[in-house]
């Protein structure tokens, strides 16, 4: 399955989002907000220091939606798009061809991200394509892991536990090269 490039996006943020919260916490200032900011190109207003928190807040929502059931997720998508009022339409902006935005750009940022990854999350759940998502495959890390490889190979969460991955199977070689 083949997910419309701002679904993809938007799910693919709203994770990098969530495993920010894990140790060591990667979201803690207003530039690292605003560097996830630019990386994801949101539309709407920068953020500012007041959108810190907030957004901070709604990373272990997004966390538990990422590792629901297809049946767990449906709730927690609809409580979300209940909450913020969602409208679905149509828009283009910049080089982006139509698509979806359900909330208007002058929103909170955190209000946002909630929306823009329900809406992608109601075509995974549609889809019924939950198994693209997954925990990190490394022993002491509980990060999600959204794969769209087509084989499904994605095992970790971040480069850094795919280097930690390796550099453990390495020494774990030399080990038993040694013995």
């Amino acid at each position: 399955m083949v997910f419309a490039s701002d679904t993809a996006e938007a799910l693919e943020s709203a994770v990098r989002l969530s495993n920010t919260e894990l140790e060591p916490d990667t979201l803690t200032t207003l530039e690292e907000l605003e560097a996830f900011f630019d990386d994801f190109q949101y539309t709407g207003a920068r953020p500012v220091q007041r959108d810190l928190e907030p957004v901070r807040a709604i990373r272990h929502q997004l966390h538990a939606m990422f590792i629901a059931s297809r049946e767990e997720a449906v709730p927690l998508v609809n409580a979300i798009l209940s909450a913020q009022d969602a409208v679905p339409q149509l828009v283009r902006h910049g080089d982006v061809d139509w698509h979806i935005h359900a909330i208007s750009d002058d929103r909170p940022l955190a209000e946002r991200i909630l929306v823009e990854t329900a809406m992608a999350m109601v075509d995974v759940i549609r889809a019924d394509e939950m198994s693209r998502f997954d925990r990190c495959a490394h022993d002491d890390c509980d990060g999600v892991v959204f794969d769209l490889s087509r084989n499904r190979s994605r095992k970790y969460c971040s480069t850094t536990c795919t280097n930690r991955a390796a550099v453990a199977a390495y020494r774990a070689r030399q080990t038993t090269s040694d013995g």
